[in-house]
């Protein structure tokens, strides 16, 4: 093994420019923060060319490594676990020193519990799990305003590789030339409004004869596209910058991703997730603006179905944590965002003794905040209710460091991409007091950016100029 390299980068804020050349090569992987600077944790990731990937699919995981291929039908966290090898000592300040990148899809969820097998799989769907291994990576703290290249010399592949990675990052090459995006077929939902109230109508049976108090229940829209997904992304980002976002180019399609929901984090010991649970669209105007805000900090409706999933997270937590550590420093604070406001809490812990990330994530996964409560009954009614498998919606992308370090967004507000189709869904929490149509319009509301650049035919998406800084709202 060689040593670890650690190379500076001259700095940039529009991390997606270096990102440019790298994005339409198979497992090359964008981690954006949306370079919302100044709002603390404003950090991008780049990787490419892993030394080794894993891909489930059901109950078998294909391991790929540089000289070799097998299929096991071991538990893929387990697996991960093992590819990831010896620990790496920590360093405070620099938050991803290489390690595993990728997705963990809703249905990864079936190697975790017994669920049942009744909405229907695409034929050409993503897989359950499908992460990379990088022995590099190009890390960018924009409040530091500082980009780093480190690489851990476990690949011999990085050192033979290291100069023409520093200079691609510190001299970017010309963008390419770039087929313009458009969608060519207006969005179609896979449930439509009749259909929606029907199965709501269903979820308030199941919550009045107790079987439940919430389920998260989403629809999912579907447009027909052409052109180059990169400039889709590029211009989704810059009309709805959120800082939990993410290119992925895998070898099945595209993912893209502007979530604003931090699922978990493990700095050394230290847990925190922060579930959203309460959502209201952005008002036309500042004071229009300001009494809706008002409005969702002031909801007793709100309030409760977000403590119903603050309760959730912090049983999944303590699965792994230290006894008495789960704790909720932040409760009902509201985040404002480029077409809505979220009513956010914050809840933390200390992991225990022989836990580590990858515990934390099994023992939570998927995220309480999108599935209902109880957990496991609230999937059951999603796979009854729902007419297709989520696939990587409400999943979790992110990254597990060499170090122990994690940190995985949940996959909301994030679409695919596949031969020219683009799939997209959007959810809500429906709890007793839940009303049909504000339910099915803040769906909609939630997925605002995504319907008006994918939900019509429209002119093409060109290459523009960088994407204004700072988070929205």
């Amino acid at each position: 093994m060689n040593s670890p390299l650690l190379q500076e980068i001259p700095y940039r804020p529009d991390t997606p420019r270096l990102f440019d050349g790298l994005a339409d090569l198979p497992w090359s992987f964008l981690l954006d923060s949306g370079c919302a600077a100044g709002q603390g944790g404003a950090m991008d990731v780049i990787v490419s060319d892993p030394s080794a990937t894993l891909v489930t699919r059901g109950t078998a995981t294909e391991i790929r490594t540089r000289d070799s291929l097998e299929t096991s039908s071991e538990d893929p966290f387990s697996l991960l676990r093992r590819l990831l090898g010896d620990r790496v000592p920590r360093d405070p300040s620099l938050p991803f020193p290489g390690g595993a990148v990728g997705f963990f899809g809703y249905d990864l969820a079936r190697r975790l519990e017994r669920l049942p097998a009744i909405a229907a799989e695409e034929e050409a769907r993503l897989p359950d799990m499908a992460i990379g291994v990088y022995d590099w990576a190009l890390v960018v703290d924009h409040d530091r305003r500082l980009a780093r290249l480190v690489g851990q010399g476990r690949d011999p592949k990085t050192a033979r590789e290291w100069q023409r990675l520093v200079e691609r990052f510190s001299r970017p090459p010309p963008d390419r030339e770039r087929r313009p995006f458009r969608v060519t077929g207006a969005a179609v939902s896979s449930l439509g409004y009749a259909a929606y109230c029907r199965a709501f109508a269903r979820i308030q049976r199941y919550i009045r004869d107790g079987d439940c108090y919430q389920v998260n229940f989403a629809q999912r829209f579907e447009s027909q596209t052409a052109g180059d997904p990169w400039l889709a992304y590029l211009e989704l980002r810059r009309r709805n910058p959120a800082p939990y976002g993410a290119y992925l180019a895998t070898p099945w399609g595209e993912v893209m991703s502007c979530s604003p929901e931090s699922f978990l984090k493990v700095t050394g010991r230290e847990v925190e997730t922060r579930p959203i649970k309460g959502t209201v669209p952005r008002g036309a105007d500042a004071v229009e603006d300001e009494r809706l805000r008002e409005r969702l900090l002031s909801s007793e409706k709100d309030h409760a179905e977000n403590l119903m999933i603050v309760d959730l997270l912090r049983n999944d937590l303590s699965k792994s944590c230290e006894p008495h550590s789960v704790r909720v420093p932040e409760l009902f604070r509201v985040e404002s965002f480029a077409t809505v406001h979220h009513l956010v809490s914050r809840v933390t812990g200390r992991l225990a003794p022989g836990r580590d990330a990858l515990s934390l994530l099994a023992g939570a996964f998927p995220g309480g905040s999108i599935t209902g409560a109880p957990k496991i009954r609230a999937m059951e009614i999603i796979e009854a209710l729902e007419p297709v498998r989520r696939g990587i919606y409400c999943g979790a992308i992110g990254y597990l460091g060499f170090d122990g370090s994690m940190e995985t967004n949940i996959a909301i507000r994030t679409l695919t991409h596949q031969a020219g189709r683009v799939r997209f869904s959007a959810g809500g929490g429906i709890v007793a007091d839940s009303r049909c149509r504000t339910e099915y319009q803040e769906t909609l509301d939630k997925v605002r950016p995504l319907l008006e650049l994918f939900g019509t035919p429209s002119g093409p998406v060109r290459p523009r100029g960088p994407s204004p800084a700072g988070r929205p709202g």
